[in-house]
């Protein structure tokens, strides 16, 4: 099934499901007023859900409407916890090796992992609203999943039974923020702002055979101003799954339901395939060239990133959003 949230009822919006086509939706109401309720109760809503996701996709659902993408907001308007990975070791090693660093060994049995903004996430047509170019905006095309409620110190294999639902992220990164940040050694604030998510997440079932060892295994597409920016591989050169991720995340906490977790900027060793980032992009470049030509996002640039499956079908809709000034208070 797939289940988005309008920009109604209050901050943790209104619950709908939301057709396989990505066309009509039915409040769920009566079975949650919002997502975050019904991952608090998954055992006992999931089921109702699915049930009125068949009749929808059949036609047979009361109360069906024509969705509208700019009346969403995010799937979890907030959330108790967003916690945001770098599974993709091409990214991890093409960043540190453009400023002359090598990957710790850690990083092969330990996933980088940090605590990221979950207080507000932009619905999927929001504007990005920076104060100044200055900061060096980017964006960071990533695949996320949402818990149920997870034990403290499970295993991957436990943790694959919590992952209830799929979607993307747009993680929203000032770039020129991050160095002095990070140089005080207690990571990242400023430079982390607001991230979006997609119109829609989906169970993992509705992915079918793409969704398989808790990876999904589908290009992500990104166009900056109408033009292709990047399709990398979502499901290679992942060096942690998401059963991994989440464990790694729960090992000294339980995860409260609602708790989404990002894959990190998705990359390929094969840089044909285009980047999910301008860090990434610029990192190539400074690689191949001594340095980077291609510059960060400015004001009134455009964004779109989505998944599509092999027959050309949107999954979860698309991210599409303008970078605008933020005015001041």
């Amino acid at each position: 099934m797939k289940l988005g949230s309008l920009k109604e009822g209050g901050r943790d919006g209104t619950l709908i499901v939301v057709s396989r086509d990505l066309t009509k939706a039915v409040r769920a109401t009566g079975i949650a007023p919002t997502l975050q309720r019904a991952l608090e109760d998954w055992e006992s809503a999931a089921p109702r859900l699915n049930a009125l996701s068949d009749a929808l996709n059949a036609g047979d659902a009361d109360g069906v409407f024509d969705l509208d993408m700019h009346a969403l907001a995010a799937p979890l308007p907030r959330a108790y916890e967003f916690v945001d990975g770098s599974a993709y070791l091409p990214h991890v090693a093409r960043v540190r090796r453009a400023r002359g660093a090598e990957v710790p060994e850690s990083f092969y049995v330990d996933p980088l992992m940090y605590q990221a903004v979950s207080a507000g996430f932009y619905g999927p047509r929001d504007a990005v609203k920076v104060v100044s170019e200055d900061y060096g905006i980017d964006l960071e095309a990533e695949i996320v999943i949402v818990t149920d409620d997870v034990p403290m110190a499970v295993t991957p294999k436990q943790a694959a039974s919590h992952i209830q639902l799929v979607g993307l992220v747009n993680d929203v990164s000032l770039r020129n923020l991050i160095p002095p940040e990070l140089a005080k050694g207690f990571g990242f604030l400023q430079s982390k702002p607001r991230s979006a998510l997609s119109p829609v997440f989906v169970t993992p079932d509705e992915l079918g055979a793409d969704w398989r060892d808790n990876k999904l295994h589908l290009p992500l597409l990104t166009h900056i101003n109408g033009k292709w920016f990047g399709a990398p591989e979502a499901g290679v050169d992942m060096q942690f799954d998401f059963a991994q991720l989440v464990a790694h995340a729960a090992k000294t906490r339980p995860l409260s339901a609602g708790t989404i977790v990002g894959s990190g900027t998705v990359a390929n060793e094969d840089t044909s395939l285009g980047a999910s980032c301008f860090a990434e992009q610029r990192t190539v470049e400074t690689l191949r060239d001594g340095k980077p030509s291609t510059p960060f996002m400015s004001f009134g640039d455009s964004v779109r990133i989505e998944v599509l499956d092999k027959a050309g079908n949107n999954i979860f809709g698309a991210i599409e959003q303008r970078i605008e000034r933020q005015p001041a208070p």
